[in-house]
């Protein structure tokens, strides 16, 4: 942050807020207690933004949408963060001030995108994901993720697909500078979105390749471009406010930077278990947070139990989960949904994600009071690492849903 500061004069920070913040007072007092310490926003460069958002709605055949006064700083209560810029005099008064925990500055997240995209026909039988991680055998005992909701953070999700008409428990749309859209219809501003939700919860159509096809997604649309940090934060706010307990997610930054530390906490103080795929940079390499000890990290393996060459993978000087990923999922030849009833198949460790997502959905409609530190410990105990493994690339192998499910409830298929 000083390298920053120095050198443009002003960073964009996260605060951490303690936790007597909102117990005391409402967000508004909160922002009035610390909203000093924070710089206008370039007025300029937001106009630009609006702008965009506007040519962007207008490319997808959507209104344009009334924009609101840029906020000075925005606070999001349920993750008990503040987000805003500031310059050198306004970090020192943050530190001042009794409210404030932690002062960091706000990373620069991007999408993991697939590796390799080529048309996909349907199946009858369910797809090889499913089937690998035995999904299709708690299928048959009765579970298929019933009333639980998936939050999914992604480019967006077609809400006219046919394999997901029935699949969306609500949708966000977050402009690029970071306001929520009021009254949007479910659009996907790439296909990214619209496929990972698919391996979520894809309705068996002509084919079946969603994990827990009974779930539901929110799914909000954040990333790429404009105030991402800002979106992204938004999305989690409102994921966190909806009590959803798992969260997908396939973005992050290369490399190791403690910056999302704070988010991560602050998702799993609220009760969030965070999926997210370690990268497609290959070996001895991984995305920030996917590289966290306290996130679900996930890489890719094909259908002959190799991992993927593309997947990453790393150690890490550390005692506690040294290696990334946590664990291993299918992530090559992945068949799922794209806008416009359409359907592909994707290579990529942002594949292999939703397939554990899912597989918590799952597991969270048999033990809806399972906490999320339970439905991790199940997911990772169940695992099987194969001889075509080597443990710094799978760590803890691939999740097997038949005996996650022991490990969860003790209930024996």
């Amino acid at each position: 942050m000083d390298a920053t500061l120095s050198e443009r004069g002003h960073a964009k920070v996260i605060v951490t807020l303690s936790s007597g913040a909102f117990a005391a007072a409402d967000s508004n007092s909160v922002r009035e207690e610390i909203e000093d310490c924070f710089i206008l926003p370039d007025m300029d460069q937001l106009q630009s933004l609006e702008l965009a958002d506007t040519a962007l709605r207008a490319s997808a055949n959507l209104g344009a949408h009334q924009t609101k006064p840029a906020p000075r700083m925005r606070v999001y209560p349920h993750l008990g963060l503040a987000l805003g810029a500031v310059n050198t005099e306004g970090v020192a008064k943050l530190t001042e001030r009794r409210i404030v925990q932690e002062v960091v500055e706000a990373p620069i997240i991007s999408l993991i995108r697939p590796v390799l995209v080529r048309p996909g026909r349907l199946t009858i039988r369910p797809s090889w994901g499913v089937r690998r991680i035995r999904a299709d055998k708690l299928w048959q005992a009765g579970l298929k993720g019933d009333g639980i909701i998936v939050g999914h953070l992604d480019t967006g999700i077609d809400g006219n697909h046919e394999a997901l008409i029935d699949a969306i428990d609500e949708f966000a749309e977050f402009d690029l500078i970071g306001d929520r859209v009021e009254g949007a219809a479910a659009w996907d501003s790439d296909d990214h979105g619209t496929h990972t939700a698919g391996i979520i919860a894809g309705r068996p159509t002509r084919g079946a390749f969603g994990v827990a096809p009974g779930a539901k997604v929110a799914s909000a649309m954040v990333i790429e471009g404009g105030q991402v940090i800002d979106r992204i934060l938004a999305g989690m706010e409102w994921i966190a406010g909806k009590g959803v307990r798992i969260l997908n997610m396939s973005l992050g930054l290369r490399g190791f930077t403690p910056a999302f530390q704070v988010i991560v906490d602050a998702l799993r103080s609220a009760g969030i278990l965070p999926i997210i795929a370690v990268g497609n940079e290959f070996a001895n390499s991984s995305r920030s947070p996917g590289n966290y000890e306290n996130v679900l990290s996930v890489g890719a393996i094909d259908a002959d139990d190799y991992v993927a060459n593309f997947s990453s993978s790393e150690t890490f000087n550390r005692l506690v989960d040294p290696t990334v990923p946590d664990i291993v999922a299918p992530g090559v030849d992945i068949l799922s949904s794209i806008p416009g009833n359409r359907y592909r198949r994707m290579n990529g460790t942002s594949m292999a994600t939703p397939h554990v997502a899912g597989l918590a959905a799952l597991l969270l409609e048999a033990k809806t009071d399972a906490s999320v530190d339970e439905l991790e410990t199940a997911i990772q105990n169940s695992c099987e690492r194969m001889s075509t493994m080597p443990q710094p690339r799978a760590n803890r192998g691939i999740p097997d849903a038949v005996e996650a499910l022991f490990q969860l409830t003790g209930r024996k298929l």
